[in-house]
């Protein structure tokens, strides 16, 4: 097998990247997006079905419950136009900008979504969000492309996503004003983000094909509703 071989078949699969750049698309390109879509076109080559959604293109409801307009919000597109996408996803990735060291307030927004269905079971009455595989895209001209991953990846396996070795990549120029990703060029040639872009995305192709294969995590101790019902599955 050579490095350009797929060792298997991902056309099955479906990938759903989520943009939080604070930028609309009628206020230009998003230099985040740039890079993702580097992620999603080796996904797109080995037929993943692939959705890419702008955060910023929506008008999406502060809150923790899956439909804010049921308490409150006069509109809320997560629950038609991004959940949808989101829930029926083998592989999520979250891109970020960096602003102030921090992920952008559009992607606390995503996360803060994407709590208000931890409680909700799959079929094997586990966590929604078992047997899926998440990663995250950073972009910024300034530090803290470990920082912003560490934050996201923390909070995508707290809700149940699987996150596998690698599972973040990012771009940042020299410290201060100056070009951001894709800026005549900038940072498309440099190998360590080229490879961990790679790597990262590869990963999560792996990662989504043993869940599917798997049927997803066993579903033995870690079930809500036979918690619920009185198992305790020999915890002391």
């Amino acid at each position: 097998m050579t490095a350009t071989t797929a060792p298997a078949d991902y056309s099955d699969l479906r990938a759903c990247f989520i943009n939080t750049t604070l930028k609309s698309s009628n206020q230009g390109p998003s230099h985040t997006e740039k890079l993702m879509n580097n992620s999603m076109a080796i996904m797109q080559t080995n037929k993943i079905q692939v959705d890419m959604i702008r955060a910023a293109d929506h008008q999406i409801a502060f809150g923790i419950y899956p439909d804010m307009r049921e308490h409150g919000a006069k509109h809320d597109d997560w629950p038609d136009n991004i959940w949808p996408k989101v829930r029926d996803a083998d592989i999520l990735v979250i891109g970020t900008p960096i602003w102030l060291g921090e992920e952008s307030s559009i992607c606390r927004v995503i996360i803060e979504r994407l709590y208000a269905h931890s409680g909700q079971t799959n079929e094997h009455g586990q966590y929604i969000f078992y047997g899926r595989a998440g990663g995250c895209i950073v972009t910024g001209n300034e530090d803290g492309i470990k920082h912003v991953a560490m934050t996201v990846l923390y909070a995508l396996q707290h809700v149940g996503y699987l996150i596998p070795p690698q599972a973040d990549c990012g771009w940042i120029g020299e410290a201060g004003p100056g070009p951001s990703y894709g800026d005549d060029g900038a940072g498309t040639d440099n190998d360590f983000t080229r490879r961990n872009t790679t790597f990262m995305t590869w990963n999560l192709m792996h990662m989504a094909r043993m869940l599917k294969d798997a049927h997803g995590l066993p579903a033995h101790g870690n079930q809500v509703s036979a918690w619920k019902d009185g198992a305790r599955f020999d915890h002391p």
